[in-house]
């Protein structure tokens, strides 16, 4: 029995089709009475529509990391591990992409507190030229030099104000080891999007985060390279005292800031014991759980690489580390276990089991009291030397404003400041005077875009399919039909089918947007033409279904595919233009007898519309595109931009941007009319 779906979602996507019978004159034709498909099926293959493409991703991304699990089994000496490390750091420096230069710091101390055993510092520092970092250094009141502890923050408004973060501070501080907890890019006094008010912009961190992380990616990096940095820079300055004993430095924060902890216990041998709270879980899990998350959680071909959790504490071995979970955290439990196996078998093997621990508190997604002490006596072991049962006392924490380094709360209004966007910016300008591609042939030129976003030759592209295109008529006489496009890679595209008569007129490709202005150009059909019109990936009745709101309202809808997308060092622009030249060959085989045919895109697949002509021109007598974003390097310079992560794809700016491979298309078959900006707005 076929289900019939509602056809709301299919009839907006296609809206704009079922109006190419209706002539200028607005007057009835002998045309059908409706075009839109009968009937959808609720499931396909057992999949809801707007599930398919993260079905396929997930499918993708267990049997990368299958592999990577049975290279895993296969390390059983020391030389193993160290081959192991060596190839894993280097797949973590290439996600990342090239660390800033060291520069001067700057750094000062801009006020400070007395607390009778324990006293709180105010720190300001450059982590590069201009981008100050904002952070809160407490010492314990004895001369020293003391142990330090660095503490990034997880994703809280106001980072290191926090009363969670204050406390872990201040217990650090009253167990004898220093603790400099600094605010996060897009934290504390460093969020950058801000209301006429002086409030945030955005009722999450994270979502500032999402809008960060885009530039990065199209720069072939990541957000995670600057916070990262930050912290690199922080261990500088813990150095550069003389109250810091600079050969004891450890590491330790709670979600976000157990991300960065991972990162840097894994790329920074300064840190000689760590203690990652509320994040490792796997990507095994997390994929199984709640999914992707914040954009530097996602590195470009890190599960395809084979790097996953359990490798930040494996690249730290036989150095300490204490993972800190929760029994009820959103970050698995199960999987954090499973981090701590793979670990615990190897430190083993190493002869250093006692240096990795576990601690599992019932508790939900927070630095618990337990957490705190725990991780306390952790740092008191491996960085001063005590091993007991140090406990945590009562104490008060200080207001908000009273913990502050800028007048205003804002590090941005200092003199000097730089943001985020101006220093990716800048990195964009300068590749744009190193890129290659005008000195190189088009052939060759070509190939990097291949390569760059994973864009298979059209012979290497699995053909599509559709048995139902080969069914009889509609009972009210319609020429067109639904057909759903398939290959042997699972990819199931929903089409409409218009074929008016004998396929000797024009063939039209329509690639529908998610969400296409009301003004488009449409094409009015001649009594011999055919036209196919095709949901690609992540558009239509396989878009996610959207709320508004979040990352939603930031990333659109398809962030969690993009990112899925990201970490198996695939981009959306690459997987869309494939479907396009999979179903432009499909269209020209069975509308056309082999013909070339002309392309329409709108919106969003305006880019892997774009990709297909320059990449396979052959296919086409005429591209058109309408609504598309005009170039990369606005979006890494527009704060405003939204939804542009299904845009892009990493490294491009290294080698080229946008208007440059409209270039590469062959005079005469492209053309390009009213582009939308960075933030969705179509040009004047």
């Amino acid at each position: 029995m076929m289900i019939k779906i509602p056809v709301s979602r299919f009839a907006t996507a296609l809206a704009l089709t079922l109006v190419v019978f209706v002539p200028a004159n607005g007057q009835s034709t002998k045309e059908p009475k409706s075009a839109e498909p009968q009937a959808l099926p609720l499931l396909i293959d057992g999949v809801a529509p707007d599930m398919l493409v993260d079905a396929q991703l997930k499918k993708q991304a267990y049997a990368a990391l299958d592999r990577r699990d049975a290279a895993y089994e296969q390390l059983q000496t020391p030389e193993d591990l160290a081959a192991w490390q060596k190839r894993q750091r280097e797949n973590l420096l290439a996600a990342l992409g090239e660390f800033p230069e060291r520069t001067p710091l700057n750094a000062r101390v801009v006020g400070q507190r007395e607390f009778g055993d324990y006293r709180m510092e105010k720190i300001l520092f450059e982590s590069q030229p201009g981008f100050f970092v904002s952070g809160s250094l407490y010492l314990p009141a004895n001369a020293g030099p003391h142990p330090a502890v660095l503490m990034p923050c997880g994703h809280t408004p106001i980072a290191k104000a926090g009363d969670h973060y204050q406390r872990a501070a201040i217990s650090m501080a009253k167990a004898g080891i220093a603790a400099f907890c600094y605010d996060p890019i897009g934290q504390g006094e460093r969020r950058y999007f801000l209301k006429p008010d002086g409030q945030p912009a955005f009722p999450s961190t994270t979502d500032e985060h999402q809008l960060l992380g885009v530039g990065p990616i199209l720069l072939g990096s990541n957000l995670a390279r600057d916070m990262i940095w930050d912290g690199m820079r922080a261990l500088d300055y813990l150095q550069s005292r003389p109250d810091i004993w600079g050969s004891r430095l450890g590491c330790t924060g709670v979600s976000g800031g157990g991300t960065m902890t991972s990162y840097l216990m894994a790329l920074d041998d300064r840190i000689v014991a760590a203690a990652p709270a509320c994040y490792l879980t796997g990507f095994r899990r997390l994929l199984e759980t709640i999914g992707p998350q914040d954009a530097e959680q996602n590195l470009h071909g890190q599960i395809t690489a084979g790097l996953d959790h359990a490798d930040y504490v494996l690249l730290r071995a036989p150095h300490p580390v204490l993972i800190m979970a929760g029994t009820q955290d959103f970050f698995d439990i199960t999987g954090a276990w499973n981090v701590f196996r793979q670990a615990k078998r190897f430190y083993t093997r190493l002869g250093f089991p006692e240096r990795v621990e576990l601690v599992e508190v019932d508790t939900k997604h927070e630095l618990s009291p337990q957490m705190r002490e725990t991780s306390a006596r952790w740092f008191r072991r491996w960085l001063a030397g005590k091993d007991d049962a140090w406990q945590e006392p009562p104490f008060d924490v200080l207001p908000e404003k009273e913990v502050l380094c800028t007048p205003d709360g804002n590090v941005f209004h200092l003199p000097g400041a730089r943001t985020y966007f101006d220093l990716q910016s800048e990195r964009a300008a300068k590749l744009t005077g190193q890129r290659w591609l005008a000195s190189r042939p088009p052939a060759e030129v070509l190939s990097k875009v291949r390569e760059l976003a994973n864009i298979r030759p059209l012979a290497k592209i699995p053909k599509l399919t559709a048995p139902e295109a080969n069914e009889p008529p509609q009972r009210d006489g319609s020429p067109s039909h639904w057909v759903l496009l398939r290959n042997d890679e699972g990819t199931i595209l929903p089409a409409l089918l218009i074929r008016k008569g004998k396929s000797n007129g024009t063939v039209y490709l329509k690639i529908q947007g998610p969400s296409l202005p009301a003004d488009h150009a449409l094409v009015r059909l001649n009594s011999d033409d055919s036209m196919l019109v095709v949901e690609v990936r992540g558009t239509g009745l396989m878009q996610h279904s959207p709320t508004r709101t979040g990352y939603d309202a930031i990333s659109g809808p398809d962030w969690p595919w993009t990112s899925e997308a990201d970490l198996l060092g695939k981009s959306f622009v690459g997987l869309r233009t494939e479907d396009i030249l999979a179903c432009a060959r499909y269209a020209s085989e069975t509308l056309n007898v082999g013909q070339p045919i002309v392309l329409l895109s709108t919106g969003e697949t305006g880019v892997p519309a774009l990709h297909a002509a320059a990449l396979e021109p052959q296919l086409f007598t005429q591209v058109r595109i309408q609504h598309s974003l005009p170039s990369w390097a606005e979006v890494v310079a527009n704060p405003h931009a939204r939804n542009q992560q299904i845009n892009a794809v990493f490294g491009a700016l290294r080698y080229y941007d946008l208007p440059e491979l409209a270039a590469l298309v062959p005079p005469g078959k492209l053309k390009i009319t009213d582009p939308a900006d960075a933030g969705g707005a179509v040009k004047p």
